[in-house]
Formats: C-alpha cells, sequence, structure tokens
C-alpha cells in the first residue's frame, strides 16, 4: 500500500496543483488529506494564489482516491463542493501487508499533544501509526518508555503544511511498504 499524505493546503491553486503534480508522479494508492483543504483560516495570512475554486477543480478528479479528515478550518459548505468526504474527525486504514493500523486525523481533536495539537489520543498499540496535520511541522517519531509510557512504540507522522509551513518548507508525506518518509514541494 503507497499512501500521499498531505494536510494545510488552505486553498492555495499554487500549491495543490504542485500536490497534483506530485500525486501523477508518485502514484499512490490513496491520497490522504488531514484537514484544511479549501479555507485558509483566521490565523493564517493568505496563501500563495488563494483560490479555492481552483483547489476544487483540481481534488475532485481524484476524488476516488482520496481519504480526508475534517480539518478546524473545515465548514459544511465545503462537502457540498468537494467530490468525497470531508467532514470525519478521523479515519482509520490498515496495512494489511503488517498489520498496522493508521489512524487519521487533523491534529485539533485527535492529537498527540506535540507543537500546539490537541493531546487526545486514540486506542493503538506498539508499531501503529498516528497521522496528524494541523500544526504545519513535519514530524516523524516513535514514541519512547521514557517521554510516554502510555503511548510507548506508536509512530508520529505530521506531514507538514503544502502551503502554509511553519518550518520553512512546504511538505508532504509517503507511506509505502511500512515506511515513512517526507517529500518537499
Amino acid at each position: 500500500m503507497k499512501l500521499l499524505i498531505a494536510s494545510d493546503i488552505h486553498g492555495s491553486a499554487y500549491w495543490c496543483q504542485k500536490l497534483v503534480d506530485a500525486v501523477a508522479t508518485e502514484k499512490p494508492d490513496r491520497l490522504v488529506l488531514l484537514g484544511d483543504i479549501l479555507y485558509h483560516g483566521p490565523r493564517n495570512d493568505l496563501p500563495r494564489d488563494y483560490a479555492p475554486k481552483q483547489v476544487i477543480a483540481l481534488l475532485n478528479p481524484l476524488a476516488s482516491t482520496i481519504i480526508a479528515c475534517r480539518g478546524n478550518c473545515e465548514a459544511e459548505v465545503d462537502q457540498m463542493v468537494l467530490d468525497f468526504a470531508c467532514m470525519a474527525d478521523s479515519n482509520t486504514l490498515v496495512d494489511s501487508q503488517t498489520n498496522t493500523t493508521i489512524f487519521l486525523s487533523h491534529g485539533h481533536i485527535w492529537g498527540p499533544g506535540l507543537h500546539n495539537s490537541i493531546n487526545h489520543w486514540p486506542a493503538l498499540k506498539p508499531g501503529d501509526i498516528f497521522m496528524y496535520g494541523h500544526t504545519h511541522k513535519k514530524v516523524h517519531q516513535q514514541v519512547s518508555a521514557h517521554d510516554d509510557e502510555a503511548h510507548a512504540g506508536i509512530i508520529l507522522f505530521n506531514p507538514g503544511s503544502v502551503s502554509i509551513p511553519k518550518d520553512g518548507t512546504a511538505s508532504y508525506g509517503i507511506y509505502e511498504n511500512g515506511e515513512l518518509y517526507h517529500v518537499l514541494l
């Protein structure tokens, strides 16, 4: 199973086009969108080429491959214009080859407590993956017993932000053959 994981497009047609180009190059089985797709939100400046209608036109042709979660900037009207479900607080995938549960969330309802995300964990076992967005900062780490005994062995992954990175580089993530890594846009 190959996933391309992205978060926080925030209505940027420029960065969404780069993401769609990456999908064409990477050829993932699924495109995972971890929220904040169309609206920039009141705390963010407008991203480059802010054009939510163009983002809709870029993503809707990919609807059959998209699994998405609701971000804190999603509204009911977003579901009216997007051809894929985007209002779930979380989603779960299972990699049958590795028996790994992959929990998907934006980070404002379910989060690991890093970089200003809420500290509210789903039930996961060691080796499972907790994917989230929201903070606009890339994360790829395994929780150690020293840091958090209750969640030891869980892998945290934040793909960073497609359009408004708070760590300096726009990015997405890849999950393939049980491995995770970041790709800069």
